[in-house]
């Protein structure tokens, strides 16, 4: 099945009060095994890139070579969206010519009447293509690829102009962060959520930061609109995680255990195990 846009599969998860997750990929393996656990749970996916995450992966032409290929030989049928993440304006550009199915334009730094100038014209091409935009007011906390935010909360009537402009998601800063969660974390603020929901409508918002982010108040933000949920640091905690014990364990010094796919093995199946998870979480299993 050829990559699609998120807007249909986004559309369905607001109506049926779930969520899509966006698993952030960074090689190989964190890509066949996301797509694997997608195809063997029956759920939509998106694929998530960084900018960071394309110059490290050759390239952004290399990663729709490298996935387009890998959903033709594993026979995967369930929706897929390749999905530009936290992209700057001339990044979104790039990932659109690529052969990307979808972007994040983040003008979150930007005034708002930049942010409102930039997202315009990005929603007449991506309209033109085919392609689902999303579009980021109130910048995430913590930092991504260099792009540092506080963890603000959002203007409700700043997402609703936003939301007005044609695009097809929102992420908008609810107190979230990217990486680990602080002990002093304050939580998420369900009043602007709820608030932002109330003026955009049927828009399909975005949780960013979903690692560390507890249960119930996932299962809170999805009952207030969020749809699409990002998740990065997660896999890559369990990854290294299962790496790091196949180490200690000598287990690479056994035969041929150096050899990277042996090596690799044990955190391509932790991402998988944590991919499962998140979708039971988010409510998206048999959802294709």
């Amino acid at each position: 099945m050829p990559l699609v846009n998120a807007k249909e599969m986004l559309t369905k998860a607001k109506a049926g009060q779930y969520a899509v997750g966006q698993f952030n990929i960074n090689n190989l393996e964190w890509t066949k095994a996301i797509l694997l656990t997608a195809q063997e749970n029956n759920s939509p996916v998106i694929l998530g890139v960084s900018e960071g995450a394309g110059k490290y992966m050759c390239g952004y032409k290399t990663i729709v070579g490298m996935v387009n290929g890998m959903i033709e030989e594993l026979n995967i049928t369930v929706p897929v969206a390749l999905h530009l993440d936290h992209g700057s304006y001339d990044g979104a550009k790039a990932c659109i010519e690529a052969g990307f199915s979808s972007v994040m334009f983040d003008g979150s730094h930007y005034s708002i009447e930049e942010n409102i100038a930039k997202t315009t014209e990005l929603v007449g091409i991506c309209n033109e293509l085919g392609l689902s935009l999303e579009a980021e007011v109130g910048s995430i906390g913590g930092e991504e690829d260099g792009v540092v935010g506080a963890g603000e909360c959002a203007d409700p009537d700043e997402c609703k102009m936003i939301a007005d402009l044609g695009i097809t998601m929102l992420a908008a800063g609810i107190g979230n962060i990217h990486g680990k969660y602080p002990e002093n974390w304050a939580g998420l603020s369900f009043d602007t959520l709820d608030a932002i929901q109330q003026k955009t409508g049927d828009m399909p918002l975005v949780l960013h930061g979903g690692t560390g982010i507890p249960a119930d108040m996932i299962k809170k933000a999805i009952s207030l609109g969020v749809s699409k949920i990002n998740v990065n640091t997660e896999c890559q905690l369990s990854f290294a995680e299962a790496t790091r014990k196949y180490i200690e364990d000598g287990k690479d010094l056994q035969g041929k255990g150096f050899d990277p796919r042996k090596l690799l093995a044990p955190g391509f199946e932790a991402i998988k195990a944590t991919v499962k998870e998140k979708m039971e979480l988010f409510g998206s299993i048999d959802k294709a």
